[in-house]
């Protein structure tokens, strides 16, 4: 398989870009590379999973898995400054990124690490797991993304996914609904499924 974001460290040549995004009514400055995830702009997943998001009243903190430079964890950390979100990632280069887009935009409530899907996250009380999963990493590594949500998850935690319906939403759905209380499709638009999973 030839590389992509999913890689510790990425070896395609480092090209930093700065750009400006708004997320959720805020007004970000991102800071990008080459070998991370949509290093141009935000995703439309991505923003269609941000947009559509709902903190549900579980007590806990948040989990935003594959973070890569970091919009999907920033813009929800901003939206609710009383939480804690918990920022992700295999790929050494996107977590470097995340750090500094954080501090470039004034965001403190996260905490930013390596990790190769949930295997390091220590916390006890997960409230909510968001992922815009890597497709091209493979089917088994995005089970195992769900099947480490639903462990970390309290009861009554949801997880929130954003997938294609061409790269596999309708077996998310039916892996999902094998461990999860209630799976429901909460927004589809050009082809992008948000899938809200409550334990």
């Amino acid at each position: 398989m030839s590389e992509h974001y999913y890689s510790k460290k990425p070896q395609v040549e480092s090209k930093p870009s700065r750009w400006n995004f708004t997320l959720r009514g805020f007004s970000f400055v991102f800071e990008t590379d080459a070998g991370v995830f949509s290093k141009s702009e935000v995703d439309f997943g991505s923003r269609v999973l941000i947009d559509s998001f709902e903190m549900p009243t579980v007590e806990g903190c948040i989990l935003d898995v594959g973070c890569g430079y970091g919009p999907i964890g920033l813009s929800i950390a901003k939206s609710y400054p009383e939480r804690v979100i918990h920022m992700m990632d295999v790929n050494d280069r996107a977590i470097s990124l995340a750090k500094k887009n954080a501090e470039v935009n004034g965001v403190q409530n996260v905490q930013i690490f390596e990790s190769d899907g949930l295997s390091a996250v220590q916390e006890e009380q997960v409230a909510v797991v968001l992922t815009n999963p890597p497709i091209r990493a493979g089917k088994e590594t995005i089970l195992r993304f769900y099947d480490q949500a639903y462990e970390k998850l309290v009861d009554d935690g949801e997880l929130w996914v954003v997938i294609q319906k061409k790269q596999g939403a309708p077996s998310t759905i039916a892996h999902l609904e094998e461990k999860f209380a209630a799976v429901a499709v909460v927004e589809k638009k050009k082809g992008y499924w948000i899938i809200q999973a409550k334990k």
